[in-house]
């Protein structure tokens, strides 16, 4: 039997690492700062099944990611939107409010770089 891949990086390029922390950190993302080599600074954070998310400085060399989506499962999509828009003084927006979904209840955010961060509080398991 195959045995699909499994998604273990994820990176976003972002204009100020310090600005995209707080709004991880909202959300329940931890950090440290990671070096390789010659290479930027950079946040990276090991999420839940061993998936790293990592936030990049932007730059000449390094394109910009706004078109990307990420999407993360949290406790309380309700408690995550206060958090946020707390944590982030206005520069972070709701596109779609909290909103019930095959998923769950479900909301998508754009983070200060413009990301597209979508918010699911999962159904609990039927019986």
């Amino acid at each position: 039997m195959h045995t699909p891949p499994a998604l273990n990086l994820v990176v976003l390029r972002v204009a100020d690492l310090v600005v995209a922390q707080r709004f991880y950190a909202a959300l329940g993302l931890a950090f440290e700062r990671h070096r390789h080599g010659s290479g930027p600074e950079h946040l990276a954070c090991e999420l839940p099944g061993g998936a790293v998310f990592e936030l990049y400085p932007r730059g000449e060399r390094a394109p910009a990611s706004a078109g990307a989506r990420v999407g993360f499962a949290v406790p309380s999509v309700n408690a995550a939107l206060v958090a946020v828009v707390e944590a982030c003084d206005g520069k972070a927006g709701i596109v779609s409010g909290p909103a019930d979904s095959p998923w769950g209840l479900r909301a998508v955010l754009a983070d200060p770089d413009g990301h597209r961060v979508e918010l699911v509080e999962l159904n609990e398991p039927a019986g």
